[in-house]
């Protein structure tokens, strides 16, 4: 389970030597069970992308905790296995000079060391995510974006973790590549068992995939609803965000 209590974070404003701090994440508490998935939905800039790069021990809170099955996430022993992460930039989410089993296999030989075990999972992994094994010599200037991000979520699920962070992992994918994306989602998230934390502005794609959304504006919450509620929020904040669904 992850837990996140009373997590607050400001960052400097203004030049070199002034003291003003613009607080992004005001006193924020939820929790997300295993084996659930939780949206955080919210417009650019408010704080929700902060919160991710906290959960994933990036960065510190100023004040609060954020624990993961008890434990701080700050703890890189913590996150190693157990916290993965897919970002929005699938092109710069593989080091370019890597091929696809390269990228794939740093984050193997972590878990386990035998090479020849870790050379069958790769292909295991690609098939996993609707790709074929010739995809293994390709470098990421070779893939189109929706190839690419497939990739990244072969290698964040190599080592079978408890927790995915996707952070707008399909915003900068045509509507098309979204769709076969977020199904590729659900489906692993029934193979693994893991838990998705979802951080999007698309109130649509939350609604097609989440078992809950936590709706985030300025640095707070809104609301939490679970999906099947979604159409019953009670903030006008959420309202809002709901004249986007096209159906409920």
């Amino acid at each position: 389970m992850l837990k996140v209590k009373g997590v607050k974070k400001s960052y400097k404003k203004g030049g070199l030597f002034s003291t003003e701090r613009q607080e992004v994440l005001k006193d924020v508490s939820f929790e997300c069970e295993n084996g659930v998935c939780l949206g955080i939905i919210g417009e650019s800039g408010s704080g929700k992308s902060t919160l991710g790069r906290l959960m994933l021990g990036i960065e510190k809170p100023d004040h609060g905790s954020i624990l993961f099955n008890g434990k701080e996430v700050e703890n890189r022993e913590v996150r190693l296995g157990n916290i993965s992460a897919v970002f929005q930039d699938y092109k710069s989410s593989i080091n370019p000079f890597f091929t696809v089993e390269e990228a794939i296999m740093e984050p193997l030989i972590i878990k386990n060391k035998n090479k020849k075990e870790n050379q069958s999972k790769i292909d295991q992994l690609l098939y996993r995510v609707g790709l074929n094994p010739s995809y293994r010599n390709k470098y990421p200037h070779e893939l189109s974006g929706g190839e690419a991000q497939r990739v990244g979520i072969a290698r964040a699920i190599s080592a079978e973790p408890t927790c995915l962070l996707l952070d707008e992992a399909i915003s900068s994918l045509d509507i098309s590549v979204q769709t076969q994306v977020l199904n590729l989602l659900k489906e692993l998230k029934n193979i693994y068992n893991m838990s998705f934390i979802f951080i999007t502005h698309d109130i649509q794609a939350a609604a097609y995939i989440c078992d809950r959304v936590i709706i985030f504006k300025d640095g707070k919450i809104e609301e939490i609803v679970e999906i099947e509620q979604l159409k019953n929020v009670q903030s006008d904040y959420a309202k809002q965000l709901l004249q986007s669904l096209i159906t409920f």
